[in-house]
Formats: C-alpha cells, structure tokens, sequence
C-alpha cells in the first residue's frame, strides 16, 4: 500500500504542478485560471458525491441534484472572472460575493424543495441542513482555492494558490512521518486514533520551513525589491496555514467518523477519496485569502 501510495502521489503531484504551468504560462487567448478552474469544477464534482453519501442525501432527489448544481454553481461563481474579463478589474472582496449569492441561492432552491414535497414533520430542516452544510463545506471552500489563484493576474496569484498546497501537504507529510517514528501521545483517540502530539509538532517545524521555501523561490521573481532571508510573516503564515489544515483534517475525520465510514471513498487506494486529500485545504484555502487581501503576505 505504502508503494502504491507513493505512486498515486508523484502522479498527482506531477499533473497537478503541470496543469499549473500551463496555467501561469497561458497563451494571449486564454485568460488566467482557465487550466485550473476546469480541474476545480472536476474535483468539485467528485467530492460533492463523497459529501452526499456522507451527510446521507445520495439518493436522496431533489437534495442531492440540488447539492451538485449548487456546489458547482459556487465553484463557477468563484472563478467567474475567467469567464467575465470586467470582473478582474473588481476588488478581491467584491468577487467574495459572488459564491456567497450562489451559495444563498442553493440554500433557497433546497428549501423549495421541502416545499414542494413536504409530507411530514421532523425531516425537512435536517435535509436543508444537510444541504447547506453540503455546499458550504464543498463548494465555497473549494471557491476559495480558485479565488486565491485570481488574487493577482499575474505570479502573485499562483504563489497564493502554489503556498497552500505545499504548506499543508509538508504539514500532513512531516506529521505523519514523525508520528509513525516517534508518535506516543495520542491526540484524539476516538476521532482520529492515527494523529499524535509529536506529528503536530513535526508538522509545526517542517510547514513554515516549506513556506519559507515556497515565497524565496516565487517572491522574488515577482517582486524584485523582495530579498531572500529571514522573513518573520513567511515563516508565520506558514504555522497559521499549517494550523488550519490540521483543523481542516479532524474536521473530515468527525464527517466519516459521524457516518460511519473510514474513508470518503475508496477510489484513490491508501489515499481514500477526494475529500480526504483535499479536507486540510479545503479549511486553510480562506484562511490564506483572508491574510492575503489583508496584506500580511
């Protein structure tokens, strides 16, 4: 298992680190994000079948339809940009709306649903529920990973985006690495019996170090006035985003745990499914947006 992880992982690093070349490097007829958010609406796709069979609404019409359209629909709202040039001249907070109007229309569709079937109490507020926290945790957290990539037209965008990715998976490599060596103080033994103490803190040593890495091989191609050395907000932007990845990942593992299930899926061997690679991502994508339309970084 541990090989054919290894190999479904360089794969995956390989295609993904291409489509982003092709995506930093696009012709003069194609705009900026239009490799990435294709791949996006793809995974979008995928992990929104993962969620509906984990909060039980796959086969559950119209929630489920609703739940992809809507999910999709924040995806597509989030990366309207690419699509819409005028966009690109609007603010980083003014693009923010555009998912948040298509994650309320989601909400509001679910609930003429209910609407329109309604039959008996007890059961329609926890399919709306369900639905929203559906599109909510899939689509607009997946918005945010597109949104960091249009932050800039330019290689700032992309470093936002190429951050992220490196500082949470080092973070999920070094805490599971060291948590295999020398892990002996379990950290939730019902929720998550694999995660120790000691792979937290290998994770907090080696994730600001790949965000030191990742901003002095990007920055100062793009910012000629930005020398390589110490630079204390790197090094913290990397604990606050390896930090909310760990969240992000005892938040799927309370999702499975909850439906009973060890893995979202079981099409990706020794990784599980979409949403168990992307779940550390998927909370430190606003978190990273957040602090750079703040200009910490």
């Amino acid at each position: 298992m541990l090989g054919w992880r290894l190999l479904l992982g360089s794969l995956f690093i390989a295609g993904l680190v291409g489509v982003c070349w092709l995506d930093a490097h696009p012709t003069q007829d194609l705009p900026t994000g239009s490799w990435l958010l294709p791949l996006a609406m793809l995974v979008c796709a995928v992990a929104s079948e993962e969620m509906l069979r984990l909060v039980g609404l796959w086969s559950d019409w119209p929630q489920n339809w609703i739940v992809f359209g809507g999910n999709l629909a924040i995806v597509a709202a989030s990366g309207a940009a690419v699509v819409w040039r005028p966009l690109t001249r609007a603010s980083a907070m003014e693009r923010a709306g555009w998912p948040l109007v298509a994650l309320t229309l989601g909400m509001l569709i679910s609930i003429v649903g209910e609407l329109l079937r309604y039959n008996r109490p007890g059961v329609a507020m926890p399919r709306i529920a369900r639905a929203t926290l559906s599109m909510a945790y899939v689509g607009l957290t997946i918005g945010f990973l597109v949104q960091l990539r249009l932050l800039r037209d330019d290689w700032q965008g992309m470093t936002a985006l190429v951050s992220v990715i490196a500082i949470v998976k080092t973070g999920d490599t070094a805490a599971y690495t060291v948590g295999r060596l020398v892990g002996r103080h379990k950290m939730t033994p019902v929720l998550s019996p694999g995660k120790t103490w000691e792979g937290a803190i290998g994770a907090l040593i080696f994730a600001p170090l790949a965000s030191w890495l990742v901003f002095s091989w990007l920055m100062p191609t793009q910012s000629p006035g930005v020398e390589l050395g110490f630079h204390w907000n790197w090094i913290v932007y990397g604990v606050i985003i390896c930090v909310a990845g760990m969240v992000g990942d005892l938040a799927e593992s309370l999702l499975k745990r909850d439906a009973g299930l060890k893995n979202s899926s079981a099409w990706m061997p020794g990784f599980g499914g979409v949403l168990d690679v992307l779940d550390s991502m998927m909370f430190a994508a606003p978190v990273a947006w957040l602090l750079w339309i703040i200009g910490f970084v």
